[in-house]
């Protein structure tokens, strides 16, 4: 017998089931654990956060009043003969540490920051702080963040609340912008040109010479 097309049609019926609760209770904590999961632990987490603030540091100081100047300073010296503490110009150890890690040099950057330090200048200290921090290097952090704040040696040496401030405005930053440039690509390329023709071919020690400095005094005019 053909069959008829209601008889059709009642075999293309699709049964349906009685719909199921959605458990919206389980279905948040599935989420929050796998939010927890995709979450980077908190070394790796202050790590990059600490990261992100020397560089917002290192802009500042090299953005900042005179360094051009002080640059100019560092690079009078003689470029063949180890720098030595008593003709060092620590300012300008300092901005030429901040511009090394800015274009890529990290490792120069902490002997030049080590330098400035080691003479007495607290924001090299930090930068060490902050430095040692992002690379889960939590003694020597501690060191750098307590030569900042030893009151033995200056009454007026920044506090714990000072850096913490500190650290909340170098986040706003971070997160809002700031009229600090970064480095331009001609001041990378003469570091780069500096890094060829060291001694070492891993760590930047000599001075930064003048094709650097008049390069520097170009980026800060502008």
């Amino acid at each position: 017998m053909t069959p008829t097309i209601e008889d059709l049609l009642a075999d293309a019926v699709v049964p349906t089931a009685s719909p199921v609760s959605f458990d919206v209770g389980a279905a948040l904590r599935r989420l929050a654990a796998d939010a927890a999961q995709a979450a980077p632990p908190p070394d790796m987490a202050r790590a990059a956060q600490a990261s992100q603030h020397l560089a917002v540091v290192s802009r500042w100081i090299l953005n900042g009043p005179g360094a051009a100047t002080h640059v100019d300073r560092l690079a009078a010296g003689p470029q063949a003969k180890p720098v030595e503490e008593e003709q060092l110009d620590v300012e300008g150890a300092a901005v030429f540490a901040c511009l090394l890690y800015l274009t890529g040099h990290p490792e120069s950057a902490q002997f030049w920051w080590q330098l400035a330090a080691g003479a007495g200048h607290r924001a090299a200290a930090y930068c060490l702080h902050l430095h040692h921090l992002a690379l889960g290097e939590m003694r020597e952090a501690k060191h750098w963040r307590h030569q900042v704040t030893d009151s033995v040696i200056d009454a007026n040496a920044p506090d714990e609340g000072f850096l913490a401030v500190l650290e909340v405005v170098a986040r706003y930053v971070r997160q809002n912008g700031s009229t600090a440039s970064a480095p331009t690509g001609g001041l990378e390329m003469e570091v780069d040109r500096l890094a060829e023709h060291g001694t070492n071919a891993c760590i930047i020690v000599r001075r930064p010479d003048r094709r650097l400095a008049d390069r520097l005094h170009d980026f800060t005019r502008r």
